[in-house]
């Protein structure tokens, strides 16, 4: 099957393009090429092919064209003589560079964050991640609006030009703002209704997984719960949170949510545009971390995705490393070194189920770790609590005194408030969640 039949973005022509990188000096080849190896992915999943990279060391980028003046030389005799239509930059350029080199090219330039916006633009199917979207690329676009006014008119189209660009043309930049303060309204409004549907689930154990896109999230998902969740081995195939639930080894319910997937460079934009979708991560119990352990940069791409987290605020939820796709590994020994390297991580694949019984007993595990202990003393007045306790808590251990009964129970710490709130009278003395610093 060809790229052009595989890609599932519009009926458009794929266009051509040329890759460009400014890099440090010195810097490794190794990851030089890789980083614009996920270029090209990215372009081939927003409709393009690549035809030429070129890439320069510079000890900083040029303040008006990125590269050099000859190097700007060069790449417009390569324009001319390969006949593409556009060139995109695996950094994101400034407002002026991108003026400055479309008038030098004679063609479309693009960064990595129009590439990825334009993708999120082509992807999003849900009003909430339409409404998401649509304001990151506003946000993206108002600072180049005076370059929009030729960028989108009818000379191009194709990638880069989904959404809100094409039809905002006679726009001008009071407009733009008012629409963008229209969407956070928006997006306000469907967050309040998540939250609620959120505390809806309270009462369950939470369970989020995370990772860098194309790390087979969604597969998991859909291994763990049993249920129809869109997989495509392509970048950012899920925006839209997902959650089903599912019963833990204990047999115990709980929720397993999916959402959109990470990438170096992430736009800003969108981060901030989709808090309210990563919430479910934000508020999870336990995190899933999966890795595609047959990438040769899967160790990159766990620093983007800690990083990332640490943006959005999340550092001390709980967290399982989860190598995934370990049927695609040829070499045992990279195993070995990686569970050496990472302790307490776990090797599966989501595809195959290979491990997924023990992955299930460590999320079963983490949810433990996270329970309080409490000793609970009820009068004999009282003995109908007793029923009620059985029912909020694990019961560990019953004896009966002249005081009452004395029950020893495990309380989630989902759970804990509510349980410390309504049963705050019997609570004999008060238990510390191992793993978390306060109930």
């Amino acid at each position: 099957m060809s790229k052009t039949e595989l890609h599932p973005i519009g009926e458009l022509p794929r266009e051509r393009a040329i890759m460009v990188a400014v890099v440090p000096k010195g810097s490794d080849q190794n990851v030089v090429s890789e980083h614009l190896d996920e270029l090209e992915l990215l372009l081939d999943t927003a409709g393009a092919d690549v035809e030429l990279r070129l890439y320069q060391e510079r000890a900083r980028p040029d303040v008006s064209t990125a590269l050099g003046k000859g190097k700007v030389e060069e790449l417009a005799g390569l324009v001319e003589e390969s006949g593409v239509q556009m060139v995109v930059f695996d950094d994101e350029l400034t407002p002026t560079q991108l003026k400055n080199l479309e008038e030098a090219l004679k063609v479309k330039v693009l960064d990595r964050t129009g590439v990825i916006l334009d993708i999120f633009a082509a992807r999003a199917q849900s009003k909430e991640a339409r409404t998401q979207v649509e304001l990151a690329q506003l946000e993206y676009l108002l600072p180049r609006l005076s370059r929009m006014w030729t960028h989108l008119s009818k000379q191009y189209g194709g990638v880069g030009t989904k959404g809100p660009g094409e039809t905002q043309i006679e726009t001008d930049r009071r407009m733009y703002r008012g629409r963008m303060q229209r969407l956070r309204e928006k997006l306000a409004e469907i967050d309040t209704q998540r939250a609620v549907q959120r505390k809806g689930r309270q009462s369950l154990p939470r369970f989020a997984l995370v990772g860098y896109t194309n790390a087979g999230k969604s597969t998991l998902l859909r291994c763990i719960t049993q249920t129809d969740a869109y997989v495509e081995d392509r970048l950012f195939a899920t925006l839209d949170t997902t959650v089903r639930g599912f019963e833990l080894p204990s047999g115990q319910r709980a929720l397993l949510s999916d959402t959109v997937g990470f990438i170096r460079k992430l736009p800003t934009q969108l981060v901030a545009s989709f808090r309210s979708t990563l919430a479910e991560t934000l508020e999870a119990d336990v995190l899933v971390h999966v890795v595609d352990i047959s990438h040769e940069q899967f160790r990159e791409h766990i620093n983007v995705v800690e990083q990332t987290l640490l943006d959005l605020g999340v550092t001390d939820t709980p967290l399982l490393l989860v190598f995934n796709k370990v049927d695609r590994v040829d070499n045992p020994l990279l195993l070995a070194d990686t569970e050496a390297e990472y302790p307490g991580c776990l090797f599966i694949s989501a595809e195959r189920g290979i491990n997924i019984t023990r992955l299930l007993q460590a999320m079963q595990e983490a949810i433990e770790d996270l329970s309080a202990i409490h000793t609970v003393i009820v009068p004999y007045a009282h003995s109908k609590v007793v029923s009620t306790i059985y029912e909020r808590a694990d019961v560990l251990d019953r004896s009966d005194d002249e005081l009452g009964t004395i029950l020893t129970v495990k309380v989630p710490s989902n759970k804990l408030p509510a349980f410390q709130r309504d049963f705050a009278p019997f609570i004999g003395s008060h238990g510390t969640p191992r793993g978390v610093e306060h109930p």
